[in-house]
């Protein structure tokens, strides 16, 4: 355990307070890295080259950032038990876990009322960068995950244009099945697995990725996501079902297509095709009723002689939202919001509240950076001072909200199906 650091236990509700009235509102976090064995990082991320592997070969390369995270990373054997989980880090050198913070004092981050009604923070939010492509999979529904004693989840994506200079090897991502598909044919593929490419891809469409815009995955759904760098809000779980076997030459083992699939069913391949959603796989408008543009929270023309501008980045469903909040160089603004909020700068450098916010040009493993923050709910609703500090450059900031964001509420119905 670090130097300051406490136990999970020893999280008490004085430790949040103290926090919270420290940053007046504001939380600073540490980066949160995770690795993944079955991809190749794509070296975006702004971690130092030689910390790519930082956690060892045997744990595979870092090609995740996960964002105001009380979720546990599901890496498998010799996963350490706080991977994935943000710290809580303070200005005299203490730091815990967010988590344990919401644990112990949940009202005071995000409100009584969501603690109430969902228990906890129901957000998990990373960047994803790869060199190339992630397997074609889906993610369970909470009915599905609920047999193994997890959660469903459903995902979005934007591709922040700071991060995507590089596209890498593939900038398209494999989604759903081409239309008349059929679940014989997708089995077959399951039978194929130990052949070497079972050709699952086959059966499906690729479509070119685009900075500045994303997509809505609900569970159920095949992807392959591609090599662009990705914001993901999404359920905070690690669920998931590979159903490729060979990407980009590299096998899939089986164990990662049953890790969430009741072990009688491990084998059970009509089981195994059923838990696809295939009205939206094979939906011939597939990409009219998942593709996501971003859409101004006001229009530009009267927030940027306010000094920003904001929209909408994720959205269209109660299970999370996002917003790109740019402020203009030189400028400060007031920000207000409904409900409690993670974020993470992607250009530029400042003053957010109290707290001095930096933009990183690289990052070594295990340092302290000054681009991630949560703010509480009475914060946020109360509204931020933020203060960019530079004469020409903007200071962009991605905001991921969890459930029930009174402000998306509205943006529900704009979702075509």
């Amino acid at each position: 355990m670090a130097t300051g650091t406490l136990s999970t236990t020893a999280v008490n509700r004085a430790h949040v307070l103290d926090a919270v009235a420290a940053g007046d509102g504001v939380l600073r976090l540490e980066p949160c890295w995770v690795p993944r064995t079955f991809m190749i990082p794509g070296r975006r991320l702004k971690l130092h080259p030689d910390d790519l592997y930082a956690l060892g070969g045997h744990r595979g390369g870092i090609n995740e950032r996960w964002f105001s995270s009380t979720t546990n990373a599901d890496n498998g054997p010799g996963t350490p038990p706080d991977e994935g989980l943000s710290y809580v880090r303070l200005d005299n050198g203490k730091r815990f876990l967010l988590k344990a913070a919401v644990d112990a004092a949940g009202d005071l981050l995000i409100g009584s009322s969501v603690i109430d009604r969902d228990g906890g923070w129901n957000l998990l939010c990373k960047f994803f960068d790869n060199m190339g492509p992630i397997p074609h999979h889906m993610h369970q529904t909470d009915q599905q995950a609920k047999l193994v004693g997890r959660k469903g989840k459903p995902e979005a994506y934007y591709f922040p244009p700071q991060y995507n200079q590089l596209e890498n090897s593939f900038p398209y991502t494999f989604m759903g099945l081409e239309p008349g598909t059929t679940n014989d044919e997708v089995r077959r593929c399951l039978e194929n697995w130990n052949k070497g490419d079972n050709g699952i891809l086959f059966l499906s469409r690729a479509f070119k990725l685009q900075p500045g815009t994303g997509w809505q995955i609900d569970p159920g759904i095949l992807h392959a996501p591609g090599s662009l760098v990705t914001y993901e809000p999404q359920v905070n779980s690690d669920v998931f079902a590979m159903f490729q076997s060979v990407v980009e030459g590299r096998i899939i083992d089986w164990s990662l297509m049953t890790k969430d699939v009741p072990r009688e069913h491990h084998h059970d391949l009509d089981y195994l095709v059923d838990m696809l959603d295939w009205d939206a796989n094979v939906d011939d408008e597939f990409a009219k009723h998942n593709r996501v543009f971003p859409r101004p929270v006001r229009p530009f023309a009267e927030t940027e002689p306010e000094g920003y501008r904001e929209q909408w980045v994720c959205y269209g469903t109660g299970w999370y939202s996002a917003k790109e909040l740019t402020v203009l160089p030189g400028r400060t603004v007031t920000i207000k919001d409904s409900a409690a909020y993670g974020l993470i700068l992607t250009q530029g450098h400042g003053r957010f509240g109290p707290l001095q916010v930096a933009t990183p040009a690289m990052i070594r493993f295990g340092e302290m950076t000054q681009d991630e923050l949560f703010v509480t709910a009475d914060r946020a609703q109360t509204g931020v001072r933020i203060t960019n500090d530079s004469p020409v450059d903007p200071l962009v900031i991605l905001k991921h909200f969890g459930p029930g964001n009174p402000d998306a509420e509205p943006l529900r119905a704009l979702r075509q199906h």
